[in-house]
Formats: structure tokens, sequence, C-alpha cells
């Protein structure tokens, strides 16, 4: 152990003297209560180390003692339901032993039970050879997640002893290779390197969301990666709950990543209490919460990020698709640009470090669909979905614009349609996907071979409706030939019947891709057969009349298979009917 003394104390960011020896990043232990830290900077023996607890109280001459090695996470069965904090203190656990709502300074827990007995299940013989990333046994997690007790990396050999089936502690040895290499039920990474894998492939399945703006119009694959950006009020964190809820994913991790002491109290409550709609079991069952609220320390806020991506990953490499939520990446950025001012470098732009794209790239590079060590070829995948949370909602930011730049689709949510009460409000003349390429033929084989042809119809009307609201708000709209009215009608029915999708009505939560698809048909069909009318010289006014409009509005909450049996007789109803209209 490396011993050094406090010689400077700038908030979060002290200077020690006399640390000869320490490598940079390493874990330290500040003063006599103990205080967690991490090394930033070296300069001969002086280290300046970023503490991720309160440093009031510390004083000049206070032992600073190094442990050897990096931030770690503690990786096994125990993580699925749990509630961490940046650096994977149990909070919980914390608030249990203490008898208090407030984490005392110094507090070491561990963070899996050490006392807590699992069924492990061996899978691999004596003589078996084993490679990283092997399976040695199984432990049944949560009633859905089977947790697969993998060869840590960087270890091989072939196997001497196996423990019999039963029930162990995640320290007992449950696998001995030779050169008396021991595996346990749980392991050990630093959260700022990437766990290895084989190779990474290309995402050729899309990350399913049940909100159709995203699955229809804006979709990205497993592996991807999305930003939400917006101003205050706008449902950043509903979107991402939503995401967290419906996604078509094994597992999900939720990193708070700065946010207000309010909304996260909030996350902490709901969560535990809400049903996983696949299962009906909990959806705790199958979560890791990871809670950073503003308040907290910023070097802690900082360290968050990676601790929850490095959970993602450990789920990925036993082939699980794992979703991981950020929210909000602004506030990991603003961390970034105090611990960066304490430092005293030069500012970049609105006095965000200059090596902030680099930061955010190597964090939203950890995504991806990999094929993980291991000899089997199983196939696994962190998505990542960021909020931001740029000032007075303006996009041209730094942490926006460095975002988008790394990142393959951007949802865009928009004040004014927060303040109409649209919600999602996700724009859709300001949002964008670059994975439309990797997906389309996912979707044209599973959902409808004109899946992208309908998709880029009903943009096309979207788009005009904006070009032809500037002309409203100039002229009028009894200034527009009724071709154009009809564009609006359409368009109107779009925003409302389509977009539009309440995150609490019980059926129009979710919506499955074949329903969306088909829902756009509907409109479509409309717009066709009305034009096709309009154009033998039948009136806007008759084909507005026809009662299927108000039937085409309630079919998002209908239930899914009625709709689905219901919406291609429909779509020849409504061509049969417009057709019969006679002109007056």
């Amino acid at each position: 152990m490396i011993l050094g003394t406090l010689a400077k104390i700038t908030g979060p960011v002290v200077v020690a003297d006399g640390m000869t020896g320490t490598r940079m990043y390493d874990v330290v232990r500040v003063g006599a209560l103990g205080l967690m830290g991490e090394v930033i900077r070296l300069e001969g023996d002086l280290a300046t180390i970023q503490v991720y607890e309160d440093t009031s109280g510390l004083k000049i001459g206070e032992p600073v003692e190094s442990t050897d090695g990096p931030l770690m996470l503690e990786l096994g069965p125990g993580l699925l339901s749990s509630i961490y904090d940046g650096i994977q203190r149990p909070l919980p656990v914390i608030a249990e032993q203490t008898k208090s709502d407030f984490i005392a300074r110094g507090t070491i827990v561990a963070a899996l039970d050490r006392e807590k007995k699992w069924d492990f299940t061996p899978t691999v013989e004596v003589g078996q050879e084993l490679v990283a990333g092997d399976c040695v046994g199984t432990v049944p997690e949560s009633a859905i997640i089977t947790h697969k007790v993998m060869v840590p990396p960087g270890k091989h050999g072939k196997v001497t002893k196996v423990i019999k089936p039963g029930s162990y502690t995640v320290e007992e040895v449950v696998v001995v290779l030779d050169d008396n290499v021991e595996i346990r039920m749980s392991q050990w990474w630093p959260v700022r390197e990437g766990r290895p894998y084989v190779r990474k492939l290309d995402p050729t399945t899309p990350f399913l969301t049940g909100m159709r703006i995203l699955d229809t119009f804006f979709p990205i694959a497993l592996g991807g990666n999305a930003i939400i950006p917006g101003g205050f009020g706008t449902g950043k964190t509903v979107t991402q709950q939503s995401l967290a809820k419906w996604a078509d994913v094994d597992i999900i991790v939720y990193v708070g990543c700065g946010e207000r002491g309010n909304e996260m109290t909030e996350v902490l409550k709901e969560f535990p209490e809400l049903e996983d709609p696949r299962t009906g079991n909990p959806l705790m069952e199958r979560t890791v919460l990871v809670a950073n609220t503003s308040n907290m320390p910023v070097a802690a806020r900082e360290a968050s990020i990676y601790t929850g991506v490095t959970l993602a990953e450990y789920y990925r490499d036993m082939g699980y698709s794992v979703a991981m939520m950020a929210d909000s990446t602004s506030r990991w950025g603003e961390a970034l640009r105090e611990v960066s001012g304490r430092l005293e470098e030069m500012p970049g732009e609105e006095g965000y470090p200059a090596y902030l794209a680099t930061r955010l790239a190597a964090f939203y590079e950890r995504s991806g669909r990999v094929r993980p060590l291991g000899s089997d070829e199983r196939v696994g995948s962190v998505t990542m979905v960021g909020a931001v949370s740029p000032p007075g909602g303006d996009m041209s930011e730094p942490m926006t614009q460095n975002s988008l730049r790394v990142t393959g689709a951007f949802w865009a949510l928009d004040t004014s349609l927060a303040h109409r009460r649209h919600f999602p409000a996700i724009s859709w003349t300001k949002s964008y996907t670059l994975f439309l390429g990797q997906v389309r033929t996912w979707y044209e084989a599973e959902v409808g071979e004109d899946w992208a042809e309908t998709r880029e119809r009903a943009m096309f009307l979207l788009q005009k409706e904006t070009e032809l609201q500037e002309i409203v708000q100039l002229v009028g709209p009894d200034a527009l030939p009724e071709t154009e009215k009809i564009i609006l009608e359409v368009a109107r029915m779009l925003r409302e019947d389509f977009l539009q999708q309440f995150a609490f009505d019980e059926v129009d939560a979710y919506c499955p891709p074949k329903k969306s698809y088909w829902l756009l048909k509907t409109i479509l069909a409309f717009y066709d057969a009305a034009t096709q009318a309009m154009s033998r010289g039948v009136s806007l006014r008759q084909i507005l009349q026809l009662p299927m409009r108000e039937e085409i509005s309630m079919l998002k909450t209908t239930p899914h298979e009625k709709a689905l049996d219901r919406m291609p007789e429909l779509v020849q109803q409504i061509a049969d009917d417009i057709a019969g209209i006679e002109v007056l």
C-alpha cells in the first residue's frame, strides 16, 4: 500500500504528496474517514484525486492510502433487482444497516450479499478445456433470468475440480483450473475498460420499443445507440421509463446520472412496483438501478455511467440483449466540466473540457451487438439511450452536438408539442435515424413488404403539412385548394391517431410493429381513396362526413388482435365507401 499525505484541497479535487508508484485511475482512501477517490493526474510524487464523497472537514496532512488498483465492480448473482449508487454501493443495504436516509462518509458496503446462498448447477466436467468466457455453471437469478457463471477474461485451462450442485455464496470456489486458477460465482472488472469480445456484429434486428413514432419513423437496431435531447418538461425521463418497461430486451440497466432528487426518488419508488408486461412478474427482476442525484458529489456522478455500462456488458457477455438508459448525460458532462475546472485545464466550448467529444465517443462505443468470449456461438447486445438536457432546449450546445456526432439516432423532443399535450413529444421534423438500412430487411420480412414505402409516404405528408401550415398562417386555410386541404386533414389524422400515444392507457401504452404498420396503411388508404374521389369532383366535405373517420381514430386503443383482424377489411371498406360517393 502506498501512503501519502494531503497537500491541497479544492472541493471534490484534492492533491496528495508522497504518492510515488501510484498509477492513473488507481482508487485511494483519503483522510481519517477513508473517503473513496480516484487518481486523475500524476506529476512526480504529487497525485491529483477526484473524491467520490463530500470533502468538507478534510485537513492538510491527513493520510492518503492507495488500493493499488482502479475502480472495480463486483459482478455476479444478485445484481438484478439491486439499487446502487454511482460507485456500486447498495443503497437499500446501507439504509438498513445505518438506519438513516443519508450515506455516512467513508461507508464501505459489499456490492453483493456475502451470506446469501445461490443454487449453483455446474455445466462442465473434470478434464474439460475451458477458455475465457466459457460458462462453468448456471444460477437462477430470477424467475426469468438464468445467470451464467463464466470464466473471467484472461483466464483459461483444464478443469481439475468441480463443486457439486448445491447452494453456495458468491465467494465460494465453484471450479478450479490447472495452475490452481480458482473460479468463483463473482468476478471483478474495472469500470473504465470495456469488456473484451470476439468480434462486433452488424446490427440487423430492430430495438422494438412499442412506441409508434420510434419503431416506425426512427427505429434503431439492437446494439445501436440514440439520444433524447429536450428542454425541461418535454418528457425525457417518462420516455426512458416507457422504454425500460416495454423495450423488447432481456435486461434493463437504468442510470440516474445527476438528475434532481425528487425525480430519482420517483424512479426508485415506481420501478419496484412496476409489473413486467411480458411475464407478469415485477419489472425489477430484470432491472439494475444506478441512482446518482444532482446533490451527490460530481466525481461519483462522472463514474456512474461507467458503472452502468459495465453492468450492461457483463449481461451482454452471457448472451442477453441489454438496454442501458442514461438520464441524463448532460449532468455527466457538467461533472466533467467541474472537475476540469478544478484541475485548471484549458476549457473548450462553454467551459466544457476539450476532450468532451472523446469521452462521449468512448462511452457510446461500448454499445453494440457482439459475439462474446467463449467456445459457444452466443450473441449479446448493449443498446444505449442517453437523455440530454440542453439549457433552454438549445440543441446547438456542446453536449447535444457532440452526442449526435457519435450516436445513430436523434430523437428530438419538442417543447411546443409538449405544451400542446402531444406525447411522446418527439419531433418528426427534427429527429432522424441512421439505422434504416440495417433494420429495413427485418421489417419487410416480419411486418410488411412495403413497410419502407409506407413509412416514406407518411413522412412526406407530415413534411408537406409543415410547409402548408406556413401558408395557412399567412393567408388562412380557405385560400388552399381542396387537394391540399385533404393533406392537412390526413396529416392531422397521422398526428392524432398515429403519433400521439397515451402511456397510461392499457392498450395504447404498447403498440406492436405489425399494428403500427396497418394503422399507417389504413390512414394512407383513406388519403388515396379521398384523392381519387376528389379528382372526379367529390367535395372534401362529403368525404369528411363518412363515419369511418371515427373508427380510424379508435383503432389505436382497440385491443391489438382485434384491431389487426379489422384493419385489412377496413382498408378495403374505405376504398369502396369513398368510391361510392356520388358527385353533388
